[in-house]
């Protein structure tokens, strides 16, 4: 069995959108002759873009997953989406993987998203190698690209191979190890050619650089270098697998996926290089009982222990729960316990993901990908183990959503079918949040933008026949005082029999932002009797939640009850409800209200070249810049936004900066609006309610 774990290698391809990572995947798949035909992105027939919603926009929307046999080897590929609408997913798979396959355009260079998905592997310190793709494209400049890497990652990257041509005349690559140059043919055949004489020199000068970046993780072998001594090829592959496993360095390779250019060369030198399950080692894991830290590593003879990174929910087949298994073994039928719900599963299946297609597997043991169907209680991030040892593993926390709609359905009496069908989808995206507004009364559902949520409502009416309206959610606003002013309210009614008589004095004054309420009774000898004093602060309390202004919820104010009259039969606790009541809407009519705005956190990153476009957007949103940050070729703006200028900003960010733009929000504080906005939000709340 620890053979078959040294055989085994899972890798995470991860890099920008649009880069092709899932051409990538289907000429490995295609060359080792997992499938008989290489598939294209673009006329929607690849083995790992399945979803009719990826293959309408020719992206990625979800990581998915299949194997091949490659030199005795079976290498198990995480093929996970490029868009930050669905990067919450990449980095939620990224930490089943041994080992990244980072994809750079080579037309595009590093972008942002590039950067994000280095940051998630930086997360999980995992060996790492770069494939400059799409050499073959017009504008593809491998030397600019590279030196976009080196400016962009640590651990340093580092160049192994070089190529030959450039755009259409990109043919094929030179292999600085081994010293051998491979042009291929329409079919993606590689031929071993003469190292081109107009490319010798440079040749000879990278491969110097990479023998001098390599034997750095061998000290040995620098020791011979220094002293002059040559070293062979199998010496240099050792250190060079031993620097890539270690993260000394990120080895560089190139090539076009699509025409199938140096993918062989790639496939050799993730089973020649990157880690097995055994490689990575140590998992580290909570003990429930006790909070401490216990170690799991991959043994086939230990406890099970694994946890669960991915689900998806269908309609038909129910949920499917995906997970790496950490230590242990398990068969194709059996039962689990969930330590994060103390709840056993059983399970009658084990399945193996091939694309779309589910394989019948008999067992799964250390770095295997497996998944089973129709777990009752267990969700993404779960950990499933052996109970004879409890263990939890700490799971990526989704990341925070960043764009919010309405979502109402368009049939009338569906509401419980879309709420039922959303909460499927939610197992599935745990980017995705489902929420109701008290304030607005609105069901909110939130992700990372837009075509997130457009995609969500797509798969809503594909899966569930369930049709959605997104409309542009209600601002929660709020009112509040500005003056102290003293009131009183008085409630006397006589109905024939016993009367209803109320009298309090209020005294309502502004408190700081962010106080709240605060009640004050200031009533001595007996003006009010005490039995009466709550039903005035509750009269209070639900009249401020709706204010004079607008009709929204009062706030950060202070009630003083300092005097006040009763009458001994026509006294009661509903009439001085209603004298509070009458109190706070006198007081607050003549305190000066205003309205207040939520205002957001704001943090942007974008290159250099977007800035000025960027600050002046800011500015023209009622935004406040808190301060400016670099990080490698991007800036980060850090500013205060009123939410009610934010709730569309994820594509209008997209458009300004081609996609390479990201942000995060959440929120900071309410704040005053300013009056001529105040006046026109109350217009036309006015002429809605008419």
């Amino acid at each position: 069995m620890t053979e078959k774990i040294e055989k085994l290698r899972n890798i995470a391809l991860v890099g920008h959108g649009s880069a092709g990572k899932t051409s990538i995947a289907e000429a490995m798949l295609f060359n080792s002759g997992t499938i008989n035909r290489l598939g294209r992105v673009e006329d929607g027939n690849t083995t790992l873009d399945f979803e009719p919603e990826e293959i309408k926009r020719s992206i990625s929307l979800s990581s998915s997953f299949h194997q091949y046999n490659w030199k005795k080897h079976i290498v198990s590929l995480i093929d996970t989406p490029g868009d930050q609408n669905f990067f919450s997913d990449t980095r939620s798979s990224i930490q089943a993987s041994d080992g990244a396959l980072v994809v750079i355009d080579a037309v595009d260079g590093v972008k942002v998203q590039t950067e994000q998905a280095w940051d998630f592997v930086e997360e999980y310190r995992l060996p790492t190698v770069i494939f400059i793709n799409r050499m073959d494209r017009e504008r593809a400049d491998f030397r600019r690209t590279f030196t976009d890497a080196v400016d962009c990652f640590q651990p340093k990257p580092i160049v192994l191979q070089i190529p030959i041509g450039s755009e259409a005349g990109f043919k094929g690559v030179i292999d600085l190890i081994r010293m051998k140059a491979y042009t291929y043919d329409e079919k993606g055949k590689a031929n071993l050619v003469d190292i081109p004489s107009d490319l010798e020199n440079q040749v000879e000068e990278e491969r110097e650089n990479l023998i001098e970046n390599v034997i750095e993780s061998d000290d040995e072998l620098l020791e011979r270098y220094l002293e002059g001594e040559s070293l062979s090829d199998d010496e240099l592959n050792t250190a060079l697998r031993q620097g890539t496993l270690s993260r000394t360095f990120v080895p560089v390779m190139c090539g076009s996926a699509t025409k199938n250019i140096g993918i062989d060369l790639l496939q050799d030198f993730i089973v020649n290089c990157m880690p097995s399950p055994l490689d990575r080692g140590q998992w580290t894991a909570i003990d429930p009982a006790n909070d401490s830290e216990v170690e799991c590593g991959p043994d086939p003879d230990a406890p099970f222990a694994a946890f669960i990174f991915k689900t998806v929910a269908d309609p038909f087949a129910g949920r499917l729960s995906i997970f790496r298994v950490v230590s242990g073994s398990t068969g194709s039928d059996g039962n689990f316990y969930n330590v994060n719900k103390d709840s056993k599963e059983r399970y009658n299946q084990l399945l193996k993901l091939a694309g779309k297609e589910q394989k019948l597997v008999n067992d799964a043991g250390p770095g295997s990908i497996a998944a089973v169907a129709k777990l009752k209680d267990t969700a993404t991030g779960d950990t499933i183990c052996d109970e004879s040892r409890k263990v939890q593993f700490k799971c990526a926390e989704p990341l925070s959503p960043l764009i919010s709609f309405a979502v109402e359905p368009k049939s009338k009496g569906d509401e419980d079918k879309v709420f039922i069908s959303l909460s499927k989808l939610l197992e599935e995206d745990v980017a995705l949040q489902l929420t109701r507004n008290a304030e607005t009364k609105q069901i909110l559902l939130s992700g990372l933008g837009q075509i997130h949520i457009d995609v969500t409502a797509e798969k809503l009416k594909r899966k569930f026949n369930v049709e959605v309206q997104l409309t542009t959610p209600k601002v929660p606003y709020k009112e509040t005082v500005s003056k102290k002013v003293r009131v009183q309210g008085r409630h006397k009614k006589q109905t024939g029999g016993h009367g209803q008589f109320g009298d309090c004095w209020i005294q309502l004054e502004p408190l700081p932002r962010g106080q709240g309420f605060e009640f004050v009774d200031k009533i001595v000898g007996g003006r009010i009797p005490k039995q009466y004093i709550p039903a005035v602060e509750k009269g209070i309390i639900e009249s401020s939640q709706k204010g004079v202004l607008a009709g929204f919820p009062c706030v950060d104010f202070r009630i003083t009850l300092d005097d006040g009259s009763f009458h001994a039969v026509d006294s009661s606790e509903m009439a001085f409800k209603i004298a509070g009541s009458l109190a706070f809407k006198k007081a607050s009519a003549e305190s000066g209200p205003i309205l207040l705005e939520p205002i957001m956190n704001v943090s942007i990153v974008t290159p250099d070249e977007y800035m000025g476009d960027i600050m002046g957007d800011l500015n023209s949103r009622r935004g406040r810049v808190l301060g400016m940050d670099s990080k490698g070729k991007n800036q980060i703006i850090k500013a205060h936004v009123p939410m009610a200028e934010f709730l569309t900003y994820a594509p209008d960010l997209r458009s300004m900066t081609g996609g390479r733009g990201i942000f995060s929000m959440e929120f900071s504080h309410y704040d005053e609006v300013p009056t001529q906005i105040s006046q026109k939000i109350i217009e036309g709340l006015s002429k809605e309610n008419e």
